[in-house]
């Protein structure tokens, strides 16, 4: 049985519904940092499935080389949030948004 080929639609359908996922994800949960960071993480992954798809569909290799910068950037910016997450917890003994509303110098 043969579903037939996998096309461009059906990877840009699966990056729009990882898309809309995190959007509903960061909306839906406004109190752990940490659910916040992996929402944030799955939009950036889903930007990149459509970079690649379209690199793949156009013949060009910019979309997957810009993938591997957004790659690097975004686990840069996991670690550095994370690092923060930690000093946090270890600060105020919670990781909930609404008690981080001030900051101190």
């Amino acid at each position: 049985m043969s579903l037939g080929p996998i096309t461009l639609g059906h990877y840009l359908s699966l990056g729009a519904l990882l898309f809309a996922l995190s959007v509903v994800g960061i909306f839906m949960n406004r109190r752990n940092l940490i659910v916040l960071l992996m929402a944030i993480e799955l939009m950036l992954l889903a930007v990149n499935l459509n970079f690649v798809a379209f690199s793949h569909y156009l013949g060009d290799l910019a979309g997957q080389i810009f993938v591997f910068f957004i790659l690097t950037v975004a686990a840069a910016e996991s670690a550095i949030g994370l690092a923060i997450l930690v000093v946090l917890f270890r600060n105020r003994a919670s990781i909930n948004v609404e008690e981080l509303d001030e900051l101190k110098g």
